[in-house]
């Protein structure tokens, strides 16, 4: 088990790294940065309402309609049969079949990501598509948290999901800065949260992806062209739910050591 447990956390350490390279190479396109300055002030203002306001639609309100698109009991009893047999045999493969059972919710998600914007972007749609990707990312975190044991309904547990999605999206400092607040929290030492903690990070978290999204939801609104916003969501989804995915089987192993 020991031996397991040690490859198990080279592993995790081996992500966290690539995680960190690909974060601190801080590269900016050309063409985004250039697009970004042409983008109205009016325009942009709105864009960043929008997200701020699907945040707080689906993080305070969308939990029981996303929880409708999966079978919640499910999850919960096949982690406990997955935790179980880590905890008796501990052998590599008991760990591989848990991770297996993330990866192929991510893989599907991704999937509906890209279904979804392509064909919003196509008809010009772009606000409205951000309620939806939204909500398509709470699904996918809140599918990941209970894979791994936790429960997303927690106040904790929802201040840690939202410092997740926004740290993903940092670079350089910031994302030092934040992925140690992360670290943090994997230590169990953060008291828990109130009500004006949890809407602050709401919207810190909401701005960064307002800000990082800007041009591919501006380009969004436009018909036909609006495919090329739209092909944003995969990617933005592939790159948070990596982050995420890395630190909820870290906090996983981590329990594991009590």
């Amino acid at each position: 088990m020991k031996k397991e447990l040690e490859k198990e956390w080279a592993s995790v350490l081996k992500k966290e790294d690539k995680l960190r390279r690909k974060a601190m190479q801080k590269k900016k396109s050309g063409w985004k940065d250039g697009l970004e300055k042409k983008i109205p002030g009016k325009v942009r203002e709105s864009l960043e309402k929008a997200f701020v306001k699907a945040f707080e639609m689906v993080f305070t309100k969308g939990t029981s309609v996303i929880e409708k698109s999966y079978h919640k009991e499910e999850i919960s009893k096949e982690h406990k049969i997955h935790d179980y047999a880590i905890r008796e045999r501990g052998k590599r493969k008991d760990f591989q079949a848990l991770h297996s059972t993330v990866r192929k919710s991510e893989f599907a998600n991704t999937a509906a990501a890209f279904v979804e914007g392509a064909g919003l972007g196509i008809l010009g749609i772009g606000l409205p598509d951000i309620v939806l990707f939204v909500g398509m990312l709470f699904r996918g975190v809140y599918q990941t948290a209970a894979k791994y044991g936790f429960d997303y309904e927690d106040e904790l547990e929802k201040v840690f999901i939202l410092k997740l999605m926004e740290t993903s999206l940092l670079t350089g400092e910031d994302w030092e800065k934040e992925n140690g607040e992360v670290e943090i929290f994997l230590q169990n030492v953060v008291s828990e949260p109130s009500e004006e903690d949890l809407k602050r990070q709401m919207e810190k978290t909401a701005e960064v992806f307002a800000m990082d999204m800007l041009v591919m939801k501006f380009v969004q609104s436009f018909p036909l062209v609006g495919l090329v916003g739209g092909m944003g969501n995969p990617y933005y989804y592939r790159k948070i739910m990596d982050y995420a995915g890395v630190k909820y089987r870290k906090r996983y192993l981590q329990n594991m050591e009590k």
